[in-house]
């Protein structure tokens, strides 16, 4: 009989190409598919709830597989990490091939059945750069006004068309999205950027992460934000931002799936 299992994956992102699989073998979901061919003894496709960008990292990324072999969710958990490099670890397995009514009922898929995705977006704010946050989180050396950039940020929430902030590679059928919640929050030199919408472009909290910087400085106002939105054209906002900050946080599912899902820290926040 065929089993659906859901696993939560924590990752690095640093030393990987990204998620996506590529011919140079150097992704996140090469090295999962590979532990996964070493421990089952067989090839295993993964779909995951949403790809990542080179240096961008996953505190869980939830990715689902097929397979006829029966294991205890621990053993998969176990047996996948001792064949992973140390940045990248499964953290839970969980059985969803029951369907979310039963076994008639819906089948789980990583992706298509989020509800929401959470990034968060870790900055540096401070003169001078940080050795040990390089590869964990962005840097900013000027000053940056919180508030300013949180009314800027409240444009943003709600149902929009976010073309101005949408890479040129952008594979989604629609630019439309819902945005639930933007928030700012200081600890110190470390700024937490929070975003949670329905689902986000390419390089779309990148890109929003760059806009809303500007507004920080003082190189721009808040209301010009949502001109930006407005418009729709991606050449009106900031360019993208780096990727070493960015942090997949969470992905929302129904609790009728029971994922036991974990709130992750982000590093170097108590």
């Amino acid at each position: 009989m065929m089993k659906r299992i859901a696993l939560g994956v924590q990752y690095d992102g640093s030393p990987w190409q990204g998620w996506q699989t590529q011919p140079t073998r150097n992704t996140v979901q090469d090295k999962l598919q590979a532990a996964l061919r070493q421990f089952a003894q067989t090839e295993i496709l993964t779909t995951c709830a949403g790809r990542t960008d080179a240096g961008v990292h996953g505190l869980e990324q939830i990715v689902h597989f097929d397979t006829e072999l029966e294991r205890d969710m621990f053993s998969w958990t176990r047996g996948l990490n001792a064949y992973l490099p140390p940045s990248i670890a499964v953290r839970w397995a969980w059985d969803v091939s029951f369907g979310i009514d039963g076994n008639d009922g819906q089948d789980f898929h990583a992706r298509f059945s989020a509800r929401a995705r959470t990034y968060h977006y870790l900055l540096y704010n401070n003169p001078v750069r940080s050795p040990l946050l390089v590869g964990r989180a962005g840097w900013v050396f000027r000053a940056l006004d919180i508030e300013k950039m949180q009314a800027a940020a409240n444009h943003l929430l709600g149902t929009h068309d976010f073309s101005a902030f949408r890479s040129s590679q952008c594979q989604a059928k629609s630019p439309v999205k819902t945005m639930h919640e933007v928030r700012i929050v200081r600890r110190g030199d470390l700024i937490v950027f929070t975003l949670r919408a329905s689902a986000f472009l390419h390089h779309m909290v990148r890109n929003i992460v760059g806009s809303l910087i500007f507004t920080g400085t003082g190189a721009r106002d808040a209301q010009w934000l949502k001109d930006v939105l407005d418009a729709g054209q991606r050449e009106r906002a900031a360019p993208t931002f780096m990727p070493d900050g960015l942090y997949l946080a969470k992905v929302d599912y129904d609790p009728a799936w029971g994922l036991p899902q974990e709130d992750v820290a982000l590093p170097f926040l108590t």
